[in-house]
Protein backbone atom coordinates (compact mmCIF):
# COMPACT_ATOMS: atom_id res chain seq x y z
CA UNK A 1 0.00 0.00 0.00
CA UNK A 2 1.00 3.50 -0.76
CA UNK A 3 2.57 5.88 1.97
CA UNK A 4 0.06 8.34 1.43
CA UNK A 5 -3.00 6.21 2.39
CA UNK A 6 -1.00 3.39 4.17
CA UNK A 7 -0.51 6.58 6.73
CA UNK A 8 -4.16 7.60 6.49
CA UNK A 9 -5.82 3.74 7.27
CA UNK A 10 -3.57 3.51 10.29
CA UNK A 11 -4.90 6.94 11.39
CA UNK A 12 -8.42 6.51 10.85
CA UNK A 13 -8.70 3.37 12.16
CA UNK A 14 -6.71 4.04 15.53
CA UNK A 15 -7.59 7.46 16.09
CA UNK A 16 -11.05 8.16 17.63
CA UNK A 17 -13.36 10.99 19.24
CA UNK A 18 -12.60 10.81 22.92
CA UNK A 19 -13.63 13.49 25.48
CA UNK A 20 -17.00 14.42 25.26
CA UNK A 21 -19.53 13.44 23.36
CA UNK A 22 -21.71 15.26 22.74
CA UNK A 23 -12.04 43.22 9.17
CA UNK A 24 -14.49 42.37 6.21
CA UNK A 25 -13.33 44.04 2.78
CA UNK A 26 -14.64 43.23 -1.05
CA UNK A 27 -11.59 41.82 -2.74
CA UNK A 28 -10.66 40.62 -6.58
CA UNK A 29 -11.83 36.74 -6.59
CA UNK A 30 -10.40 34.27 -8.79
CA UNK A 31 -11.44 32.96 -12.01
CA UNK A 32 -14.17 30.70 -12.50
CA UNK A 33 -14.18 27.30 -12.09
CA UNK A 34 -13.08 24.66 -14.68
CA UNK A 35 -16.30 22.62 -15.70
CA UNK A 36 -16.67 19.06 -16.40
CA UNK A 37 -15.28 17.79 -13.37
CA UNK A 38 -17.17 14.58 -11.93
CA UNK A 39 -18.40 14.40 -8.32
CA UNK A 40 -15.28 11.53 -7.71
CA UNK A 41 -15.55 9.03 -4.69
CA UNK A 42 -13.12 9.58 -2.13
CA UNK A 43 -12.58 7.26 0.11
CA UNK A 44 -14.40 8.53 3.69
CA UNK A 45 -12.91 8.61 7.01
CA UNK A 46 -12.55 5.22 8.88
CA UNK A 47 -12.95 6.55 12.50
CA UNK A 48 -16.28 8.11 13.72
CA UNK A 49 -16.45 12.37 13.76
CA UNK A 50 -18.80 11.72 16.80
CA UNK A 51 -21.99 13.49 18.20
CA UNK A 52 -22.10 17.14 18.86
CA UNK A 53 -20.28 18.01 22.22
CA UNK A 54 -22.77 19.55 24.10
CA UNK A 55 -21.23 19.56 27.28
CA UNK A 56 -17.89 21.26 25.79
CA UNK A 57 -16.82 24.44 27.11
CA UNK A 58 -14.95 26.84 24.79
CA UNK A 59 -13.11 29.84 25.82
CA UNK A 60 -15.63 32.31 26.72
CA UNK A 61 -13.71 34.82 24.22
CA UNK A 62 -13.06 33.98 20.51
CA UNK A 63 -9.06 34.25 19.90
CA UNK A 64 -9.50 37.91 18.68
CA UNK A 65 -11.29 38.88 22.47
CA UNK A 66 -14.75 39.36 20.99
CA UNK A 67 -17.67 37.11 22.20
CA UNK A 68 -19.39 34.41 20.21
CA UNK A 69 -22.27 35.54 18.38
CA UNK A 70 -24.24 33.29 15.12
CA UNK A 71 -22.42 33.23 11.95
CA UNK A 72 -24.87 34.63 9.01
CA UNK A 73 -25.86 31.45 7.23
CA UNK A 74 -27.18 30.88 3.71
CA UNK A 75 -29.78 28.33 2.46
CA UNK A 76 -27.96 24.87 2.35
CA UNK A 77 -26.47 23.87 -1.05
CA UNK A 78 -25.80 27.21 -2.08
CA UNK A 79 -22.63 28.33 -3.91
CA UNK A 80 -19.99 30.68 -2.95
CA UNK A 81 -21.38 32.97 -5.38
CA UNK A 82 -24.90 33.12 -4.56
CA UNK A 83 -23.75 33.37 -0.60
CA UNK A 84 -21.23 36.43 -1.98
CA UNK A 85 -24.44 38.06 -3.32
CA UNK A 86 -26.38 37.80 0.06
CA UNK A 87 -23.51 39.10 2.03
CA UNK A 88 -23.87 35.87 4.26
CA UNK A 89 -20.31 34.16 5.54
CA UNK A 90 -20.99 30.50 4.49
CA UNK A 91 -23.64 27.82 4.17
CA UNK A 92 -24.00 24.06 4.70
CA UNK A 93 -22.69 22.38 1.43
CA UNK A 94 -25.69 19.86 0.81
CA UNK A 95 -29.28 20.05 2.38
CA UNK A 96 -29.60 16.89 4.34
CA UNK A 97 -29.86 19.19 7.46
CA UNK A 98 -26.94 17.52 9.08
CA UNK A 99 -24.69 19.34 11.32
CA UNK A 100 -21.78 16.79 11.72
CA UNK A 101 -19.01 16.87 9.12
CA UNK A 102 -17.85 13.82 7.02
CA UNK A 103 -13.55 13.16 7.50
CA UNK A 104 -12.71 12.07 3.66
CA UNK A 105 -8.87 11.26 2.64
CA UNK A 106 -7.59 13.28 -0.10
CA UNK A 107 -3.66 14.44 -0.94
CA UNK A 108 -2.62 17.11 2.15
CA UNK A 109 0.30 19.46 1.94
CA UNK A 110 2.52 20.04 5.77
CA UNK A 111 5.27 22.57 6.24
CA UNK A 112 8.30 22.30 8.51
CA UNK A 113 10.75 24.35 9.99
CA UNK A 114 12.61 24.25 7.23
CA UNK A 115 11.97 23.71 3.69
CA UNK A 116 13.66 20.28 2.77
CA UNK A 117 11.98 18.75 6.08
CA UNK A 118 8.50 20.21 4.24
CA UNK A 119 6.39 17.68 2.39
CA UNK A 120 6.83 18.34 -1.43
CA UNK A 121 6.04 15.06 -3.13
CA UNK A 122 4.53 12.30 -2.58
CA UNK A 123 2.74 9.23 -4.00
CA UNK A 124 -1.12 8.47 -3.90
CA UNK A 125 -3.58 6.25 -5.26
CA UNK A 126 -6.31 9.05 -4.61
CA UNK A 127 -6.90 9.51 -8.38
CA UNK A 128 -6.97 13.35 -8.98
CA UNK A 129 -9.90 15.12 -10.17
CA UNK A 130 -10.54 14.38 -13.97
CA UNK A 131 -12.86 15.35 -16.87
CA UNK A 132 -15.64 12.96 -16.86
CA UNK A 133 -13.77 11.07 -20.59
CA UNK A 134 -10.15 10.92 -18.80
CA UNK A 135 -9.45 7.55 -17.05
CA UNK A 136 -7.97 7.42 -13.30
CA UNK A 137 -6.29 4.69 -11.88
CA UNK A 138 -3.03 3.67 -10.54
CA UNK A 139 -0.80 5.80 -9.01
CA UNK A 140 -0.24 9.51 -8.55
CA UNK A 141 2.76 11.41 -8.17
CA UNK A 142 1.33 14.89 -6.13
CA UNK A 143 3.67 18.19 -5.89
CA UNK A 144 3.62 20.40 -3.41
CA UNK A 145 4.22 24.06 -3.70
CA UNK A 146 4.00 26.97 -0.79
CA UNK A 147 4.23 30.13 0.11
CA UNK A 148 5.10 30.75 3.57
CA UNK A 149 5.42 32.97 6.15
CA UNK A 150 6.41 31.00 9.62
CA UNK A 151 8.18 31.85 13.25
CA UNK A 152 9.39 29.68 15.98
CA UNK A 153 6.99 30.50 18.59
CA UNK A 154 6.24 29.21 21.82
CA UNK A 155 1.80 30.06 22.03
CA UNK A 156 -1.24 29.20 23.50
CA UNK A 157 -2.86 29.71 20.06
CA UNK A 158 -2.85 32.23 16.97
CA UNK A 159 -5.47 33.68 14.77
CA UNK A 160 -5.05 35.80 11.57
CA UNK A 161 -7.82 37.50 8.99
CA UNK A 162 -7.82 35.57 5.50
CA UNK A 163 -8.90 36.17 1.58
CA UNK A 164 -11.35 33.85 1.35
CA UNK A 165 -10.98 33.49 -2.82
CA UNK A 166 -12.18 31.03 -5.47
CA UNK A 167 -9.22 29.54 -7.33
CA UNK A 168 -9.35 27.91 -10.20
CA UNK A 169 -7.78 24.54 -10.64
CA UNK A 170 -5.43 23.45 -13.54
CA UNK A 171 -7.01 20.00 -14.95
CA UNK A 172 -5.92 17.25 -13.05
CA UNK A 173 -4.48 19.26 -10.05
CA UNK A 174 -5.81 18.31 -6.41
CA UNK A 175 -6.58 21.73 -4.83
CA UNK A 176 -5.61 25.47 -4.06
CA UNK A 177 -5.81 26.50 -0.34
CA UNK A 178 -5.10 28.76 2.73
CA UNK A 179 -4.53 27.64 5.75
CA UNK A 180 -2.80 28.75 9.49
CA UNK A 181 -1.04 25.62 11.22
CA UNK A 182 -0.19 25.57 14.45
CA UNK A 183 2.60 23.19 15.52
CA UNK A 184 5.21 21.19 17.91
CA UNK A 185 8.67 23.01 17.33
CA UNK A 186 9.63 19.38 15.20
CA UNK A 187 6.35 19.89 13.09
CA UNK A 188 5.61 16.46 13.82
CA UNK A 189 2.25 17.52 15.66
CA UNK A 190 -0.13 19.87 13.87
CA UNK A 191 -3.58 21.58 13.73
CA UNK A 192 -4.80 23.36 11.02
CA UNK A 193 -7.40 25.15 9.74
CA UNK A 194 -8.36 27.08 6.61
CA UNK A 195 -10.44 27.12 3.16
CA UNK A 196 -10.05 24.79 0.49
CA UNK A 197 -10.72 24.50 -3.25
CA UNK A 198 -10.77 20.58 -2.80
CA UNK A 199 -12.99 18.54 -5.52
CA UNK A 200 -11.95 15.29 -3.82
CA UNK A 201 -12.88 16.38 -0.30
CA UNK A 202 -15.90 18.04 -1.69
CA UNK A 203 -17.36 15.73 -3.94
CA UNK A 204 -17.15 17.46 -6.90
CA UNK A 205 -17.65 21.54 -5.13
CA UNK A 206 -14.64 24.11 -6.85
CA UNK A 207 -15.91 26.31 -4.25
CA UNK A 208 -14.15 27.22 -1.05
CA UNK A 209 -15.13 25.17 2.11
CA UNK A 210 -13.94 25.49 5.36
CA UNK A 211 -11.60 22.63 6.73
CA UNK A 212 -9.80 21.36 9.57
CA UNK A 213 -7.49 19.00 9.72
CA UNK A 214 -4.44 17.98 12.28
CA UNK A 215 -1.08 15.61 12.12
CA UNK A 216 0.30 13.18 15.12
CA UNK A 217 3.36 12.29 14.98
CA UNK A 218 4.22 13.10 11.71
CA UNK A 219 1.07 10.75 10.46
CA UNK A 220 -1.61 12.26 8.16
CA UNK A 221 -4.97 11.45 9.23
CA UNK A 222 -8.14 12.87 7.28
CA UNK A 223 -10.07 16.11 6.48
CA UNK A 224 -12.68 17.48 8.62
CA UNK A 225 -12.59 14.30 10.88
CA UNK A 226 -10.49 11.42 12.14
CA UNK A 227 -11.23 12.70 16.09
CA UNK A 228 -12.75 16.37 15.63
CA UNK A 229 -15.15 16.69 17.57
CA UNK A 230 -18.06 19.09 16.35
CA UNK A 231 -19.34 22.22 18.94
CA UNK A 232 -20.83 25.07 16.46
CA UNK A 233 -24.82 23.43 15.35
CA UNK A 234 -24.58 26.33 12.67
CA UNK A 235 -21.22 25.49 10.87
CA UNK A 236 -19.18 22.49 10.43
CA UNK A 237 -16.02 22.14 8.49
CA UNK A 238 -16.74 21.02 4.67
CA UNK A 239 -19.30 24.08 4.70
CA UNK A 240 -19.22 26.28 1.70
CA UNK A 241 -17.92 29.76 2.18
CA UNK A 242 -18.65 32.76 0.15
CA UNK A 243 -15.95 33.72 -1.62
CA UNK A 244 -14.03 37.77 -2.15
CA UNK A 245 -14.38 38.30 1.66
CA UNK A 246 -11.67 38.64 4.74
CA UNK A 247 -12.58 36.12 7.59
CA UNK A 248 -11.24 35.32 10.85
CA UNK A 249 -9.63 31.71 11.66
CA UNK A 250 -8.12 30.95 14.78
CA UNK A 251 -6.82 28.00 16.97
CA UNK A 252 -6.62 27.75 20.40
CA UNK A 253 -5.87 25.41 23.51
CA UNK A 254 -8.10 25.42 26.02
CA UNK A 255 -9.54 22.50 28.57
CA UNK A 256 -7.58 20.44 27.09
CA UNK A 257 -7.99 20.72 23.52
CA UNK A 258 -7.21 22.72 20.52
CA UNK A 259 -10.37 24.85 19.66
CA UNK A 260 -11.01 26.38 16.33
CA UNK A 261 -12.59 29.70 15.60
CA UNK A 262 -14.25 30.79 12.10
CA UNK A 263 -15.87 34.13 11.78
CA UNK A 264 -17.57 34.66 15.01
CA UNK A 265 -18.04 31.91 16.39
CA UNK A 266 -15.97 28.04 17.88
CA UNK A 267 -16.93 25.52 15.58
CA UNK A 268 -15.25 22.75 17.73
CA UNK A 269 -11.47 20.90 18.58
CA UNK A 270 -9.50 18.53 18.62
CA UNK A 271 -8.65 16.57 21.87
CA UNK A 272 -5.76 16.80 23.13
CA UNK A 273 -6.04 13.30 23.96
CA UNK A 274 -5.27 12.67 20.37
CA UNK A 275 -2.02 13.13 20.49
CA UNK A 276 -1.81 11.66 24.29
CA UNK A 277 -3.47 8.27 23.39
CA UNK A 278 0.41 8.32 20.70
CA UNK A 279 2.39 9.35 23.86
CA UNK A 280 3.07 12.73 23.12
CA UNK A 281 2.06 16.14 25.08
CA UNK A 282 0.96 18.91 22.87
CA UNK A 283 -0.92 21.44 24.31
CA UNK A 284 1.17 24.61 23.54
CA UNK A 285 2.91 25.50 19.93
CA UNK A 286 6.32 25.51 19.15
CA UNK A 287 5.88 26.42 15.38
CA UNK A 288 3.46 28.95 13.54
CA UNK A 289 3.28 28.63 9.71
CA UNK A 290 0.91 30.47 7.82
CA UNK A 291 1.15 29.99 3.82
CA UNK A 292 -0.94 29.25 0.68
CA UNK A 293 -0.82 25.50 -0.83
CA UNK A 294 -1.44 23.94 -4.41
CA UNK A 295 -1.00 20.49 -4.85
CA UNK A 296 -1.00 19.32 -8.19
CA UNK A 297 0.83 16.67 -10.83
CA UNK A 298 3.30 18.95 -12.32
CA UNK A 299 4.76 21.73 -10.12
CA UNK A 300 6.49 23.22 -13.50
CA UNK A 301 3.79 22.68 -16.00
CA UNK A 302 0.94 23.91 -13.88
CA UNK A 303 -1.78 26.64 -14.19
CA UNK A 304 -3.54 26.41 -10.57
CA UNK A 305 -4.21 29.51 -8.52
CA UNK A 306 -3.14 29.95 -5.35
CA UNK A 307 -4.87 32.95 -3.46
CA UNK A 308 -7.16 34.66 -5.75
CA UNK A 309 -4.56 34.08 -8.78
CA UNK A 310 -2.99 37.38 -8.40
CA UNK A 311 0.81 37.49 -7.26
CA UNK A 312 2.40 39.86 -4.97
CA UNK A 313 5.68 39.77 -6.35
CA UNK A 314 4.23 41.18 -9.68
CA UNK A 315 3.96 45.51 -9.13
CA UNK A 316 0.76 45.72 -11.25
CA UNK A 317 -0.92 43.14 -8.89
CA UNK A 318 0.23 43.65 -5.97
CA UNK A 319 -2.69 45.84 -4.02
CA UNK A 320 -5.38 43.14 -5.53
CA UNK A 321 -3.57 39.65 -4.19
CA UNK A 322 -5.02 37.29 -1.76
CA UNK A 323 -3.24 38.25 2.01
CA UNK A 324 -2.83 37.24 5.75
CA UNK A 325 -3.06 39.85 8.14
CA UNK A 326 -4.18 41.07 11.77
CA UNK A 327 -2.13 37.93 12.73
CA UNK A 328 -1.74 37.34 16.68
CA UNK A 329 -0.92 34.85 19.05
CA UNK A 330 -2.35 34.20 22.12
CA UNK A 331 0.02 34.31 25.10
CA UNK A 332 3.11 34.29 22.44
CA UNK A 333 6.26 36.03 21.44
CA UNK A 334 6.03 39.44 19.60
CA UNK A 335 4.81 38.73 15.74
CA UNK A 336 8.25 38.49 13.31
CA UNK A 337 7.76 36.06 10.29
CA UNK A 338 10.58 34.44 8.15
CA UNK A 339 9.75 34.09 4.94
CA UNK A 340 11.56 30.82 2.74
CA UNK A 341 11.06 32.21 -0.40
CA UNK A 342 13.04 35.74 0.31
CA UNK A 343 15.50 34.00 2.93
CA UNK A 344 16.46 32.08 -0.70
CA UNK A 345 16.98 35.25 -2.55
CA UNK A 346 18.65 36.88 0.19
CA UNK A 347 21.50 33.44 0.01
CA UNK A 348 22.20 34.57 -3.30
CA UNK A 349 19.98 31.87 -4.64
CA UNK A 350 17.49 32.02 -7.01
CA UNK A 351 15.65 35.31 -7.80
CA UNK A 352 11.57 36.70 -6.51
CA UNK A 353 10.83 36.92 -10.18
CA UNK A 354 12.22 32.60 -10.62
CA UNK A 355 10.52 31.80 -6.95
CA UNK A 356 7.80 34.49 -7.70
CA UNK A 357 5.37 31.72 -9.67
CA UNK A 358 3.48 32.06 -6.65
CA UNK A 359 4.89 34.53 -4.62
CA UNK A 360 5.10 36.56 -1.31
CA UNK A 361 5.31 39.76 -0.33
CA UNK A 362 5.63 40.93 3.45
CA UNK A 363 3.61 43.57 5.05
CA UNK A 364 5.50 43.84 8.62
CA UNK A 365 4.63 43.13 11.06
CA UNK A 366 1.00 41.07 10.93
CA UNK A 367 0.59 40.59 7.42
CA UNK A 368 1.57 39.39 3.81
CA UNK A 369 0.18 39.10 0.67
CA UNK A 370 0.85 35.59 -1.60
CA UNK A 371 -0.49 33.72 -4.26
CA UNK A 372 -0.28 33.91 -8.27
CA UNK A 373 -1.41 31.60 -11.51
CA UNK A 374 1.30 29.36 -12.20
CA UNK A 375 3.64 31.83 -14.31
CA UNK A 376 6.37 34.41 -13.94
CA UNK A 377 5.58 37.76 -13.72
CA UNK A 378 5.43 39.31 -17.03
CA UNK A 379 5.71 35.90 -18.37
CA UNK A 380 3.84 34.78 -21.87
CA UNK A 381 2.96 31.87 -21.39
CA UNK A 382 -0.95 31.53 -21.45
CA UNK A 383 -2.75 29.05 -18.74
Amino acid sequence: MLKSRRGLLAAGLAVAVVGAIGVASTLNAGAEQITGAPDQTVPVADSPTGAIADTATPPALLPWGERPTRIRKGRAGADSKTLRAAGVAAASADTTGSILPRGRYAPKGRTAETESESLLNEKTDVPPPLPPSAKADGEYNVDYIYSTARQDAVTDGVYSTLTVAKPTLGEKDYHSLAEIALQSADSDQVVEVGWTVDPLTNKGSYDPHFFVYHWVNGEETCYNGCGWVQFSKNLKPGDTLAYGAAKKFGIQYSNGSWWVAFDSEWIGYFPESLWNEKGTSFSQSGLIQLFGEIAVLDKDNTCTLMGNGNNPVDEKETSASAFFTTTSYINGPALSFTYPALEEEAKGGKTAKELGKYGIKPAPPRSFRYGGDGKLPDEDAVC
